[in-house]
């Protein structure tokens, strides 16, 4: 992303982001409430317009203002919300397959075996039969990181995925993204789980009112930040 801005109406919530992430890279977007790291992700999707800058994707400009370009930028990634969005009349399995087959057209045996393969990645094999309302909320989310994985993605984005799980699922959910980040996925995680990213992440990226304030590795974002900003906030939250 060079020097990427975004509005919301008439509003500037992105100023200028700054930041590059290579292939296997897991990044980490962290900061107060509203400081523009969710916003970050819906821009790289074409969810929310950018009206400066560009974001290049393997040495390939995105032209954000061509829907054409926009598909081209959903092909090369996935991103998972905090809410799951699973489709309640349908099975596990065909959550996961639906987009493979009905937008992508790829032959049903391979769609198929690729769905059992991540549905066992994320813990959740024996339940590929089983209804959205017969699961945990921990169990839909995986559920979901397996729909977004079935499309193939160069880059996951994890948009606050355990923000609306009860505590003791969250673990579940984060040991699934552990697996994925052993398998070499490039990755951007917006998370509040500091003991996560601490664990997870190559690079963190600190935001601030729509800015990048600090980046680092996380044991030196969180050990000795640089800015005064980042002090406080790793000082506050870090403390618990």
């Amino acid at each position: 992303m060079n020097d990427v801005r975004a509005k919301y109406g008439a509003l500037e919530v992105l100023h200028g982001i700054s930041f590059t992430i290579e292939a296997g890279e897991i990044v980490s977007l962290v900061g107060p409430s509203g400081s523009g790291k969710s916003t970050v992700l819906r821009a790289l999707m074409g969810l929310t317009p950018i009206t400066g800058g560009d974001v290049e994707i393997a040495g390939e400009k995105m032209d954000y203002s061509s829907a054409r370009s926009v598909r081209e930028a959903r092909d090369r990634m996935a991103i998972v919300f905090q809410q799951y969005n699973l489709f309640q009349n349908m099975t596990v399995m065909q959550n996961v397959t639906l987009a493979p087959l009905k937008i992508k057209r790829w032959p049903k045996d391979e769609v198929t075996a690729e769905a059992k393969r991540l549905l066992g990645l994320v813990g959740l094999a024996a339940k590929h039969d089983a209804f959205s309302d017969e699961l945990s909320g921990g169990q839909q989310q995986r559920v979901a990181l397996a729909r977004a994985l079935a499309l193939k993605p160069q880059i996951l984005l994890l948009d606050e995925v355990t923000s609306a799980l009860d505590p003791e699922l969250v673990n579940e959910v984060l040991d699934a993204v552990r697996k994925l980040a052993d398998e070499g996925m490039t990755m951007i995680i917006v998370s509040h789980e500091m003991g996560f990213v601490r664990e997870v992440a190559n690079k963190v990226i600190f935001m601030d009112h729509g800015e990048v304030i600090e980046s680092g590795t996380p044991q030196a974002l969180f050990e000795t930040p640089k800015t005064d900003r980042a002090r406080d906030f790793f000082s506050k939250i870090l403390r618990h």
